[in-house]
């Protein structure tokens, strides 16, 4: 078990889409003999969409980690000082909080938990679900590559013709990129095949 007595936080927030390929990972990381905890954007915690409703993503996230998810600033807050994390995913993450991330905002659980990490000079791993990554969004992710505690989940480009400007991290290398990043390595390559 590589992740036997590590504590890493899931934050999720809404690439709603996405949450499904997420969720085994989660799966796979307490299988590793990690220590789960799950936060969620507002949005993820009230919102119920074509892809399901958010009472059963909370309790799909009960039921893998055997926590109740973090749902607010205050309730998160105490991460940081307790250093109680080892590591924080963001996945998936939005180019909403890819940017505020870039920027320093921290309005909402997910991102008082990435503050609370990386004040403790620990992992912060970024799966992004985003349309406009290679627009908009391309200077923060950009600026993000160059931070010294931030590591991606090798991401692809997953509709280049309908959507040439979105990205995609494949999920499925999540568990890899958590365990590298603990020892302060990114997962390479980066750029993964669009056809994988």
């Amino acid at each position: 078990m590589r992740l036997a007595g590590k504590t890493i936080g899931i934050a999720m927030t809404g690439s709603f889409c996405t949450i499904p390929q997420v969720l085994p990972e989660i799966e796979k990381l307490v299988k590793e003999g990690a220590s789960v905890y799950p936060i969620l954007s507002e949005k993820v915690a009230t919102l119920n969409t074509k892809y399901g409703k958010a009472a059963d993503i909370v309790c799909a996230l009960e039921r893998i980690t055997g926590k109740e998810p973090i749902l607010t600033i205050a309730e998160v807050e105490p991460l940081g000082p307790g250093k109680t994390l080892d590591a924080l995913v963001i996945a998936p993450c939005t180019g909403n909080t890819l940017a505020k991330l870039a920027y320093g905002i921290t309005d909402g659980p997910v991102l008082m938990a990435a503050k609370s990490t990386m004040r403790n000079l620990r992992p912060v791993i970024i799966g992004i679900s985003t349309n406009d990554a290679l627009s908009r969004n391309a200077k923060n992710l950009g600026a993000l590559l160059n931070e010294k505690h931030i590591f991606m989940i090798p991401f692809r480009q997953d509709a280049p013709f309908e959507k040439p400007c979105s990205l995609i991290s494949d999920m499925r290398l999540l568990v890899d990129t958590v365990v590298l990043a603990l020892d302060g390595k990114q997962l390479q390559p980066i750029l993964v095949d669009t056809n994988s």
